[in-house]
């Protein structure tokens, strides 16, 4: 068996545009071209995206992000169809190609040739900016409607979650007669809009066990690097990404700068490090009002964030290049170890119910950090859970990307799932599908294949 779709990711100031095929485990010859599947795998014919350019406004600013879908995804599209498979010639005179192949114009030689269609179209339909979402939205169901074949509006958060699932298919080497990570795992959802720990046990149930009560860790690192990091790095042409600019300024060798060990125990983990400087950060969570410790299963940012901008006010121009290194460092460490203790205390939770979970997958922009991954790795062995192995994608995969939208679409349509024509963006789109919403089938405009 084999699945092509394309794809479609905007639900913010990425644009972007994917083609990709999926092979099934299967000792049958592949319809198409006659040759034996006998191998699980995918692969990705065409992954490109433009990031919206908003550095003026140090932050995404809606309009500008949307204006730039509406100039780019055109583009990106006729860019992306020329990568479809080549379709086989018809057996016989009479044979209708229209069914499944589509002409494109080659660019290079200027001659229509017959691609194979798409099963279908896998666009992102929230959470996101709804202006954003709209201009995705929209194309997809031009496509979908023209070339006669299925709709899959898909959630961002999901896509994040299952994008450790895809890297499995892509790798050649892969021996998985099936996605890997298998279910259940858990799920660190780290970006610049969320911050959730989840307890992913299939494609669509994905329970919540924390998220943030202010903002997301990747919004609080992009407001730290604006202050912390020297304002030559902070005007990097046409970068708008500050938390990997902190990542950059504070490990300039990489993961030989880390030098992290990790909090043995709990006290250890919630004491407050004073600093050569006299200054340090606040532990999220480290007392409740009532000065007990405390053991809530939430995330927090701001008090993090309005520390180091306390510092940095107060420190102003004499501030040592030393001592800006040590910030950035110290910011990083205090809002990934708070990350880990709260996958350390979900990991204790689980265990209690004999449920057994050995993989954490990390996903979103901020899982590109590699202090992040230096933290979680050493926090989790030191804290008894040696076993548990980090799932995180490539850097290019960790950010928003239209290849995780596409392999969303795949897997819920082998679910027996598409969607209504007329589905709508959605600003806000729980996972959870004990949620208000009713998590992702919660949704209005499903449309089971399989039947009630």
């Amino acid at each position: 068996m084999k699945i092509i779709k394309a794809d479609k990711n905007t639900p913010s100031d990425d644009t972007g545009v994917a083609i990709l095929e999926k092979h099934g485990a299967s000792h049958q010859a592949d319809e198409f071209d006659g040759a034996p599947t006998t191998k699980f795998g995918a692969t990705l014919h065409f992954n490109q995206k433009h990031t919206a350019d908003n550095s003026k406004f140090r932050g995404i600013h809606p309009v500008q992000s949307m204006r730039s879908h509406q100039e780019h995804l055109a583009t990106l599209i006729a860019s992306a169809l020329p990568s479809l498979p080549n379709a086989l010639p018809p057996s016989n005179a009479v044979e209708d190609r229209s069914s499944k192949q589509i002409p494109i114009l080659c660019p290079k030689t200027g001659n229509w040739i017959w691609k194979r269609k798409p099963d279908f179209v896998s666009v992102t339909r929230g959470p996101g900016m709804i202006s954003s979402l709209d201009v995705g939205l929209n194309t997809a169901k031009g496509l979908a409607l023209a070339w006669q074949i299925p709709l899959l509006g898909v959630n961002h958060m999901q896509s994040h979650a299952l994008t450790p699932r895809l890297v499995s298919a892509l790798d050649q080497q892969n021996s998985c007669p099936a996605p890997c990570p298998m279910f259940p795992f858990l799920s660190l959802l780290v970006s610049g809009g969320h911050t959730l720990l989840l307890h992913s046990k299939s494609i669509i149930d994905h329970a919540v066990l924390a998220s943030t009560c202010d903002i997301a860790i990747g919004d609080a690192l992009d407001k730290i690097a604006r202050v912390v990091c020297p304002d030559v790095l902070l005007q990097s042409p046409g970068e708008i990404m500050y938390g990997r600019l902190l990542e950059q300024f504070a490990f300039p060798n990489g993961v030989r700068d880390h030098q992290y060990v990790p909090p043995a125990t709990r006290g250890e983990e919630l004491a407050s490090n004073i600093t050569r400087w006299g200054w340090n950060l606040p532990v999220p969570f480290a007392t409740t009002s009532s000065g007990a410790k405390t053991r809530l299963m939430k995330f927090s940012f701001t008090g993090l964030d309005s520390k180091v901008r306390k510092i940095c006010s107060e420190r102003g121009d004499i501030m040592a290049h030393e001592e800006r290194l040590e910030l950035a460092r110290e910011a990083m460490r205090v809002a990934f170890e708070h990350l880990a203790a709260r996958v350390v205390l979900a990991l204790d939770a689980l265990g209690s119910s004999e449920e057994v979970v050995d993989t954490l997958v990390v996903s979103g922009g901020v899982a590109s950090n590699s202090y992040l991954k230096t933290i979680l790795g050493t926090f989790l062995a030191a804290r008894n859970y040696p076993h548990v192995s980090l799932s995180a994608p490539p850097p290019a995969l960790c950010t928003d990307n239209a290849a995780m939208i596409a392999w969303t679409g795949i897997e819920m349509y082998e679910a027996g799932w598409e969607s209504e024509l007329g589905c709508a963006g959605l600003r806000k789109w729980s996972l959870d599908a004990h949620a208000e919403d009713g998590g992702i089938l919660g949704a209005v405009g499903w449309i089971s294949r399989t039947g009630p």
